[in-house]
């Protein structure tokens, strides 16, 4: 079970590009700030750029902090070191959602309606006639919240955790053919049933820790993504663990999908580049 007690958590993110051949300007967004919102709160953040370039912070529409540089020398590898120290809540109590009369209203399907729409990652899985019933059962649900459980079981069922079976680039629809997937692709499936049901729903990313407390021990970490859907008020569920999201979840940053989201993009002049990996390192103080 997530622990009952929040967490202060010392993160290392570490990740950059390698180019084929010198690239004589970048231009690049990071977002590896975690958030201070919903009991979670930020004790300090610093960015390291290889090559040196001058980073200016600004908040991004979804509401997270994005860290946009330039580099403008020649270089062929490009290194990105994000440090925080952040609070983490506990695990919150137990909230009674609403009923399916709630989410038909006003307030979800028209202020919410961005959670709701389709996107290049997320289809809306009653067009597909495999995902269509599923759909069915989940409005036929008591409750939005049970609906939610029906999505996070079928997905579970369908995707067999597979690292290096998709990448950055794989839709719901490609993962929910394949049956392979990581967090992104269990996120997103679950997505696409839960706005397919008319239930908004939103990608989260962050980092994870160990489920268990690891006091003063650094864990090698992962960068992760989960859902928060709207059900009076936003709810987190941790598909790709089934798990109850708490301390041990890091959130960063909030959109429809992966590509509101990434931890770092950019563009450049010059040949082709290949990521240098991601290597997350968490340490609970």
């Amino acid at each position: 079970m997530p622990s009952r007690s929040g967490r202060r958590l010392h993160i290392t993110h570490r990740t950059g590009y390698r180019y084929a051949d010198i690239v004589d300007a970048s231009f690049n967004e990071v977002r590896m700030t975690p958030l201070s919102v919903d009991g979670q709160f930020l004790i300090s953040h610093s960015l390291d750029v290889q090559p040196m370039a001058a980073v200016q912070p600004y908040r991004d529409y979804w509401g997270a902090h994005v860290e946009a540089f330039d580099v403008h020398v020649p270089h062929r590898l490009l290194e990105v070191v994000a440090i925080s120290t952040v609070d983490t809540p506990p695990l919150p109590d137990y909230r009674p959602g609403s009923t399916w009369a709630d989410i038909d209203g006003a307030r979800a399907q028209d202020e919410l309606a961005e959670y709701l729409a389709a996107t290049d990652y997320v289809d809306i899985a009653s067009t597909d006639a495999e995902r269509a019933p599923i759909v069915v059962s989940m409005r036929a649900a008591a409750t939005p919240e049970d609906a939610a459980l029906i999505a996070v079981a079928r997905v579970r069922e369908r995707i067999t955790y597979t690292s290096g079976a998709t990448d950055v680039t794989t839709t719901a629809a490609e993962a929910w053919a394949s049956g392979l997937g990581v967090c992104q692709d269990f996120t997103h499936t679950t997505l696409s049933l839960l706005r397919a049901a008319g239930i908004p729903a939103r990608y989260v990313s962050g980092y994870l820790h160990t489920e268990e407390p690891a006091l003063g021990r650094t864990v090698i970490g992962e960068s992760h993504a989960w859902v928060e859907y709207w059900d009076a008020g936003w709810h987190a569920v941790d598909p790709t663990n089934d798990r109850a999201v708490g301390s041990a979840h890091v959130i960063v940053a909030r959109g429809r999908d992966y590509a509101d989201v990434p931890p770092l993009k950019g563009i450049y002049a010059g040949g082709q580049s290949e990521g240098l990996g991601v290597s997350v390192e968490i340490t609970q103080l």
